[in-house]
């Protein structure tokens, strides 16, 4: 028997409470994952945003593939579906926060760390990854002691229906929004912020030229991004090979770094130093409305305490009614923590780049 991780938001975690809880779903780009998965394996349940572990079910056989709706009425992303059997499963008000002293000094990933570090949160990256059978074991037992014997953890009603968010209705369905509370010391970032950009397209420079791709930076980058990146010659590139009008091409070369194969964009990569993370995510927002069919990855790279940060604004609801879909589904979160995980890897050039699969996260 295994143990893997599934995330529930607290709109999931509300949906599943008040089902039968025999189904649980995970996106389509985790189907290959899911696979590894087996019956009588067990799936540790956390909430992300809340964070909190929340519950234990037994996975009673493979996994399955249905557009059936499950959590949603229309359009249900989460179509990658185990059958499960509930083990444990607690109510909002005595779900157990990670930051329980018993249960961060205890746990392999955040022991030693202090509970206002982000350096624990890439565990929590997405759903299905493996847990540690020690980890997982604590975890039973104690989510069993809470079902059992419960201690009331108090959830801020108002605080919590803001996680909740709020719905725009599409024409082919309802997707989440947020509305972003506006912060003090939002304008420009300072040049240790620059460099710390700097490094990071340096770092997605070299990863995605060991995979093989040739590189676009933004002109006015080049100087900065060059001190850490060597290139080998032809991979950055002088110009774009696309056929697009002025205004995409001006919008196109500005974005922090392209990866491009055969003369094609594959993925497309925002390194958000500034603390407003707004100039990236506008700029892949004005990509996808200018071409709607134009079939590139979007990531938004940033400081793992940005994260939530980066969700609330890709979910703002000018990005939900992007022809081509929600800003939220197109556009995924990499930490530079999983960047910097990322690049350590060996044998990067016999790997494709869907890897980076395995280290972006979804806003839910």
């Amino acid at each position: 028997m295994a143990y893997y991780l599934n995330l529930f938001s607290p709109e999931t975690y509300e949906i599943f409470s008040r089902s039968d809880r025999t189904l649980s779903g995970f996106r389509i780009r985790q189907h290959r994952l899911a696979q590894r998965i087996h019956p009588g394996d067990t799936f540790i349940c956390y909430m992300t945003k809340l964070s909190r572990w929340i519950g234990v079910l037994e996975i009673v056989d493979d996994c399955f593939v249905s557009n059936a709706p499950l959590y949603f009425e229309q359009n249900d992303p989460y179509v990658v579906r185990f059958r499960v059997n509930q083990v444990i499963w607690l109510e909002l008000e005595i779900t157990l926060p990670i930051h329980e002293d018993a249960i961060w000094n205890s746990l392999s990933f955040t022991q030693g760390h202090s509970k206002t570090s982000s350096a624990w949160t890439g565990k929590f990256r997405s759903s299905l990854g493996v847990l540690d059978d020690e980890d997982a074991r604590l975890l039973e037992a104690a989510l069993r002691s809470q079902q059992t014997n419960p201690i009331v953890y108090p959830v801020d009603q108002t605080e919590y229906r803001k996680l909740l968010g709020q719905k725009v209705r599409r024409t082919n369905g309802v997707v989440s929004v947020s509305v972003p509370e506006e912060q003090e010391g939002e304008n420009g970032a300072p040049k240790e912020a620059l460099r710390e950009s700097a490094h990071f397209q340096a770092l997605l420079a070299q990863v995605g030229e060991s995979m093989g791709c040739a590189i676009w930076l933004p002109r006015n980058d080049r100087s900065r991004v060059l001190k850490e990146w060597n290139p080998a010659e032809g991979v950055l590139l002088d110009t774009l090979p696309l056929n697009y009008d002025e205004v995409t091409l001006k919008t196109i070369e500005q974005i922090d770094v392209l990866w491009l194969k055969r003369r094609a964009i594959v993925r497309a990569f925002e390194v958000e130093h500034s603390t407003a993370v707004y100039s990236g995510i506008l700029r892949m927002a004005d990509l996808l409305a200018l071409q709607p069919n134009m079939d590139i990855k979007l990531h938004i790279v940033a400081p793992s305490v940005r994260r939530d940060k980066v969700f609330h604004e890709l979910q703002r609801p000018v990005f939900s009614l992007l022809d081509k879909g929600p800003l939220s589904e197109l556009c995924t979160f990499i930490s530079y923590d999983s960047l910097s995980e990322l690049s350590d890897l060996k044998h990067l050039s016999h790997t494709s780049d869907s890897i980076l699969e395995e280290y972006e996260e979804v806003a839910e």
